[in-house]
């Protein structure tokens, strides 16, 4: 009957000097598994403004060609093409004209980030005819 005493004795012992340490480990792993999941989140978030960022640009991109295309029939007519590309990529165009025959086009895009309010990311493109072409130059690469 000793051996049963013993332990519960040095356990009582470590409990009156406050040494009881019982569940700190949960503790501990509860506020880890939380900073985990927030730096999940915050990752998850950026990754969201980034993909869409990429999605503006190329909407900016097909909406400003699509403008210059269209060109010849108008401003208002070549903007509203810009216009319906821009709203099939579930962004908006903000800003359309033209510089000569170039299309300057301006498209919004809205993420919605998680625990947040939404944020817009913008794209600008411009589009229109060369001038002229580069003379491009051929290196032997090294050989």
């Amino acid at each position: 009957m000793a051996r049963h005493d013993a332990p519960a004795a040095v356990g009582g012992a470590r409990a009156a000097r406050g040494e009881n340490d019982a569940g700190v480990a949960t503790v501990w792993a509860a506020c880890a598994v939380s900073a985990l999941l927030v730096l999940v989140g915050l990752v998850w978030a950026l990754g969201e403004v980034l993909v869409s960022r990429q999605r503006a640009a190329g909407a900016a991109d097909l909406a400003a060609l699509a403008a210059a295309g269209h060109a010849v029939l108008g401003e208002a007519r070549a903007c509203a093409r810009a216009e319906d590309v821009a709203r099939a990529m579930a962004t908006r165009v903000s800003e359309c004209r033209f510089r000569g025959w170039d299309a300057l086009v301006v498209v919004h895009a809205d993420v919605r980030v998680p625990l947040g309010s939404g944020v817009t990311v913008t794209a600008r493109a411009r589009a229109g005819p060369v001038d002229e072409v580069p003379e491009v130059r051929r290196t032997s690469g090294g050989r």
